[in-house]
């Protein structure tokens, strides 16, 4: 097998995602033949470092030898089991575990497959426990550039223009709220005014606010101050509005802390998890919410008030071992203290792209470093030339348009995070 017969045998079958299947008239597809570590190898021999952690999901490396053996372990028990009526090792103790890492408050774990559904899962979880509650509130509120997945509930709480445009008569009702327009204090405090106005005129329909704390991630990675979470956490109570902290992205120590939640010290109703959840091995999610939200469901059979939602695969019992195995790892390496140190290694070298005429900007937060160039048109398709680039140089990266973003795996030596941005900084140098 070579890179050009596999590469011709998908196009006959496979319509990708995220992709203009056009572009590969021109744009060879890349067929991964095997990883390891932070590499990607092709048919032909090439290895790419991998700097978007294969769409933010891996932590600690491809076919680590860990994951692996846990993976492996587990095969050999139980696969999968239903988890209506009855349960398994895996789930039970990863679910305590998360209870204990999470911040303080949140002791009921719900699983799904992925971070839409697990979005979907707190949507219909809040607006149901209002409901429970004898309060009719159909309205949720995000903020503005916002993306919170693609089934049809959680594009209707994200604010992408071409999705709105598109699915519009499809969605749910939901409005936005600015969001911070820097990192600064103020403009956090700004935007925290503006919710709270729209608190004021609208609490009675609205059931929760959904963000991604501090990073919005298909939002250009655009980043915020952590007073905008205290204060909206604030608000929230005050006017009996549920917040959702969707940490699909930001979770387990890409940030800086476990949760990002926890640089604000907040308690969300609800905490979204998925993608780092499981070391980026299996399709896993999980909500995580309070005991009191929890108990507006909790009644007899007749009484019609249980939680309506289910996935086949909840709780997998291979996905939950690899989560196991993940977590395992952050006990055992010390990895939040260590990630801290790398991304105060990834800011030093993320500082000169500033003497760059095309940069308009940088900005980092914990493991997450942005570039963000100006001078270009959507037409330009810069993100395409700096993909091309590095491909071409051994380091895959997958611009937002004209943001260019770092978010390798955890394990990323000085040398690779050398390889990867002085690739990213030439390739903007020659555009």
């Amino acid at each position: 097998m070579n890179n050009t017969k596999l590469k011709n045998r998908d196009l006959d079958v496979l319509w990708h995602p995220c992709t203009q299947m056009k572009d590969h008239e021109t744009l060879p597809l890349i067929p991964i033949k095997k990883a390891h570590g932070i590499y990607l190898e092709d048919f032909d021999g090439n290895a790419y470092i991998d700097a978007i952690s294969s769409w933010w999901v891996n932590l600690f490396g491809h076919t680590n030898s860990y994951i692996n053996e846990k993976i492996k372990e587990q095969l050999d028990t139980l696969e999968h089991v239903i988890l209506a009526g009855f349960t398994h090792e895996q789930v039970v103790r990863l679910s305590e575990r998360l209870v204990k890492l999470s911040p303080e408050g949140l002791n009921k774990c719900f699983y799904a497959d992925n971070g839409s559904s697990a979005v979907e899962v707190a949507l219909k979880m809040s607006y149901h426990a209002h409901k429970n509650s004898a309060k009719e509130k159909k309205l949720f509120v995000s903020l503005t550039n916002s993306y919170h997945g693609e089934t049809i509930g959680a594009l209707s709480v994200g604010d992408v223009k071409l999705y709105k445009d598109t699915y519009e008569p499809l969605l749910i009702r939901s409005i936005q709220t600015p969001v911070p327009k820097d990192m600064s204090i103020e403009a956090a405090k700004e935007a925290a005014a503006e919710f709270e106005k729209l608190c004021r005129e609208k609490s009675e329909e609205i059931s929760a606010i959904i963000l991604e704390p501090l990073v919005q991630g298909a939002g250009s990675m655009h980043m915020y101050h952590k007073e905008f979470l205290v204060l909206v956490r604030k608000i929230c109570d005050r006017y009996d509005i549920h917040l959702i902290a969707d940490e699909v992205m930001v979770g387990f120590g890409r940030t800086g802390a476990m949760f990002a939640c926890e640089s604000a010290n907040i308690t969300p109703d609800f905490l979204v998890l998925s993608k780092g959840l499981t070391g980026g091995y299996l399709p896993l999610s999980v909500v995580l919410t309070t005991n009191e939200i929890y108990a507006k469901f909790y009644c007899d059979y007749n009484e019609h008030k249980a939680f309506l939602h289910s996935h086949s695969y909840t709780g997998n019992a291979l996905a939950c071992a690899a989560a196991n195995a993940t977590l395992d790892i952050f006990e055992r390496d010390n990895v939040i203290e260590k990630n801290r140190e790398t991304a105060k290694y990834m800011g030093s070298k993320l500082s000169k792209f500033k003497e760059l005429k095309n940069v308009a900007s940088i900005r980092q937060t914990g493991m997450i470093c942005v570039v963000e160039l100006k001078g270009y048109e959507p037409k330009d398709r810069i993100g395409l030339k700096v993909y091309q680039y590095g491909l071409d140089n051994g380091v895959l990266l997958r611009p937002l348009g004209d943001v260019v973003y770092f978010m390798p795996p955890y394990i990323i030596t000085k040398e690779e995070c050398d390889k990867m941005m002085d690739t990213a900084y030439e390739a903007i140098k020659l555009l």
